[in-house]
């Protein structure tokens, strides 16, 4: 079977995004205000503590949403790009409010308070709720692109004690309530939760702060390559709305998550 116009497309615009990528990583790593590292200290980001001071604000509309928690879309339901190597199953989904830049709406309405708290991350790209199975485990993979940098706040974190953790290159790290992490997603990294609970963050993408005017460049980088996975993403999750309408969900949905509380 031919290859369909879109599927060529979608291959074009990633084989230009890794040619001319890597140059560009190459400038973003020269021109970095804050470094490279596989963790970064907390301080370097002065809103993460005002984010951390308000999880438990976070938390409660996490709380609502999970009435509906079966609902979610998995990741790979929304972008096969970003799923990592491993089985497409149902032990990772998300619920997006900012997907690649991208607003979905319905989604921020959901979360007014999340949202409100998230105005503090500068030059904010997706923020997602995580939600990672029991006894998922998320193979070794690295992250497209390095002009952003990825933060976790954790939400909820089950027991025991280190049972939920990630690696980033030879560092390991675990989760706690109300605590985050800072790391370089593009450092190959693996997650892991082997507890009997799910595990639920906080995910926030945001451009790496650059000395000027490569911060200008990055910013257009990204805007010009994720155009294209931007717009699938939104028909899928429109699509996954108009599934969970058909199967008996109420007509307002966002992410395959109807609007109002049952």
């Amino acid at each position: 079977m031919k290859p369909s116009i879109k599927g060529m497309k979608t291959k074009l615009v990633l084989f230009l995004f890794w040619r001319i990528g890597a140059f560009v990583e190459y400038l973003n790593r020269c021109t970095s205000i804050v470094g490279g590292s596989a963790f970064f200290n907390l301080e370097v980001f002065p809103w993460v503590f005002e984010v951390e001071s308000e999880w438990s604000v976070i938390r409660a509309e996490l709380d609502e949403l999970l009435l509906r928690r079966e609902e979610l879309p998995n990741l790979h339901d929304i972008s096969e790009e970003l799923w990592p190597p491993g089985p497409r199953d149902d032990g990772w989904k998300i619920f997006a409010m900012i997907f690649a830049g991208s607003r979905v709406e319905k989604n921020c309405e959901r979360c007014p308070n999340t949202m409100r708290i998230l105005e503090r991350v500068p030059d904010l790209r997706t923020a997602v709720f995580s939600v990672l199975a029991p006894g998922k485990h998320i193979p070794e993979h690295r992250g497209y692109y390095n002009g952003v940098i990825r933060y976790q706040l954790g939400l909820i974190v089950p027991g025991p004690s280190g049972a939920c953790g990630i690696r980033v290159g030879d560092k390991v790290r675990y989760w706690e309530e109300g605590k985050s992490l800072v790391f370089d997603d593009t450092i190959r990294h693996e997650v892991w939760n082997d507890a009997e609970g799910d595990r639920i963050v906080l995910y926030v993408d945001f451009l790496r702060p650059l000395s000027f005017p490569m911060s200008l460049m990055n910013k257009a980088f990204i805007t010009i390559f994720s155009r294209p996975f931007v717009k699938e993403a939104h028909r899928k999750i429109r699509e996954w709305d108009e599934k969970i309408s058909r199967s008996g969900g109420r007509s307002e949905t966002s992410g395959g998550l109807p609007a109002g509380r049952s």
